[in-house]
């Protein structure tokens, strides 16, 4: 009851301010329905971008690749769907929703292995309010991923072009840039997003509440209109 509360009052706190982590490499290991099973490695570069790890003071998670979205999602109730492992400069996320499953490992940058394992600690610290992090990192014999430290020469991924085909996969996989996610809240383009993006993190009952707040405000469509627009100039960058 009293880590139920704690979380309350943390998603509440509207003080907390973000962190930002930079990150060496960011792995999502492939479903079992893939080709082939292996960890899919995206690495800091000038010409893909920083990798950074950022939890915002709402309570969100995101890793980002310059302007291309490789995960986001609420840790306000992340125990019923996450857990975190950690060794040294790296963490393993092993996330499952509504009977989906996937796990992605972090890897964070510094000058030396000591600085990185300190930056993945500050990390850890952080993520402890919202969910506990196991240390002594374990991977299940089955899935025997290769440790994204040491990835293969043809690990690089391309990132996926902005003109891709607007026809959707049955479920969007890798990054979603900034432009893609506005064209499919416009409605302009399809996606099946991931389902961390389906997570609801407003208490039952509240989300009423709150749309007759907004519909009674005056300068709400106002509001919406300004949204609409600056969606529209995030597509054209």
């Amino acid at each position: 009851m009293e880590s139920d509360s704690s979380h309350r009052e943390l998603s509440k706190d509207t003080t907390i301010s973000d962190c930002v982590w930079k990150l060496r490499r960011y792995g999502q290991f492939l479903p079992e329905g893939s080709n082939v099973k292996a960890w899919k490695i995206f690495e800091s570069s000038e010409s893909a971008g920083q990798l950074e790890l950022n939890i915002l003071g709402s309570g969100h998670l995101l890793v980002s690749q310059g302007q291309e979205l490789m995960e986001g999602f609420s840790l306000l109730n992340a125990q019923s769907f996450l857990k975190i492992q950690h060794k040294s400069d790296s963490l393993l996320f092993n996330i499952t929703m509504k009977g989906e499953s996937r796990l992605i490992r972090l890897q964070f940058d510094g000058s030396s292995r000591a600085e990185a394992a300190e930056v993945c600690r500050k990390a850890v610290e952080r993520l402890q309010d919202y969910v506990p992090v196991q240390e002594h990192l374990t991977t299940p014999a089955s899935a025997a991923p290769s440790d994204p430290a040491e990835p293969a020469p043809s690990s690089q991924q391309k990132q996926v072009p902005e003109d891709a085909p607007q026809a959707a996969p049955a479920v969007a996989m890798g990054p979603l840039s900034i432009k893609h996610l506005s064209q499919y809240f416009l409605g302009e383009r399809e996606l099946s997003l991931p389902m961390a993006y389906h997570q609801c993190t407003l208490p039952s009952g509240d989300l009423e509440a709150l749309l007759r707040v907004c519909l009674l405000d005056s300068g709400f469509p106002a509001f919406v209109e300004e949204v609409e627009k600056n969606m529209k100039e995030l597509m054209q960058e």
